[in-house]
């Protein structure tokens, strides 16, 4: 499968680009660093985006919330489902380059037009192994 974020690798063909463990949730953190994990190589920047707008309905359902006052569900829901998806995107592109970590993880959103925002999630994908290895 081709990288849909970089047109060309940067790792020469007679480097292993497969991690030892396979990238999972747990080996994904905001932190600088994987307790009891060190990096033995950094494969660079991954990231997911999508931009998502809020449909008439949801506008009208979520005026509704806000007369009512409190949590305004439709949007909470809106937000979690971005995040997931730029998240899971993320996590697709370090396993395409072959990492099995990802550090220094954050979000970013911003408001492309009224209505419309877009989702950044993005970390440093890497080759980690356990201290004691």
């Amino acid at each position: 499968m081709a990288d849909p974020y970089n047109a060309s690798s940067t790792y020469p063909p007679t480097q292993p680009r497969v991690a030892a463990t396979p990238l999972n949730d747990a080996m994904v953190t905001t932190a600088m660093e994987l307790p009891g994990y060190r990096v033995v190589r950094s494969l660079g920047l991954v990231r997911g985006i999508t931009v998502r707008s809020r449909s008439i309905i949801g506008n009208f359902l979520g005026g509704l919330q806000t007369m009512l006052g409190g949590n305004i569900t439709i949007y909470t829901e809106l937000c979690e489902q971005a995040r997931s998806a730029t998240y899971r995107d993320m996590v697709q592109h370090a396993r395409m380059l072959g990492g099995n970590a990802i550090i220094a993880v954050r979000y970013d959103a911003t408001d492309v037009m009224a209505g419309l925002t877009e989702v950044l999630c993005y970390g440093t994908a890497v080759i980690v192994e356990p201290h004691d290895a």
